[in-house]
């Protein structure tokens, strides 16, 4: 730890997404991209989703924490630029006919740098138009 500075960043621990529909996020976050539902809390009108090591919260706009945040997300004015998921695989047309199975239109693939390096990587919209970045392992890169 560098003297001075008590701040030792390991990794992402969750994000939180303000979203118009939960019931049809949290069908794209389970059923299109497979995390698993860990809790909810009502009150706050929050869903967690487990998505590896980390979590999305979900919450709705009309709700006590969504509404805090005011405006939602629009085509001109989004909460996030984009997030990535890490997968641990990465095959193109298997990832390619899952999406488009769930009427998800799937990116084109680039190789883009991440946590672990360059790596194959392909943006997706989930239905609040956030972009989410599906980031398969990294590669050797020739030198």
């Amino acid at each position: 730890m560098p003297e001075g500075n008590p701040i030792q960043i390991r990794g992402l621990d969750h994000l939180v997404l303000r979203v118009r529909d939960l019931e049809r996020s949290l069908r794209f976050y389970t059923e299109v991209l497979d995390v698993r539902e860990e809790r909810r809390i009502e009150r706050a009108g929050l869903i967690q989703l487990r998505a590896g090591e980390q979590l999305i919260d979900l919450v709705p706009l009309d709700g006590p924490l969504g509404r805090s945040g005011g405006r939602g997300p629009e085509a001109e004015g989004r909460n996030v630029d984009h997030f990535a998921l890490r997968l641990a695989t990465f095959d193109e047309s298997q990832l390619r006919a899952h999406l488009e199975k769930h009427g998800v239109e799937p990116g084109e693939v680039q190789t883009r740098y991440g946590a672990e390096g360059f790596g194959p990587s392909m943006y997706i919209r989930d239905p609040d138009g956030n972009v989410v970045e599906l980031k398969g392992p990294s590669q050797p890169r020739a030198e």
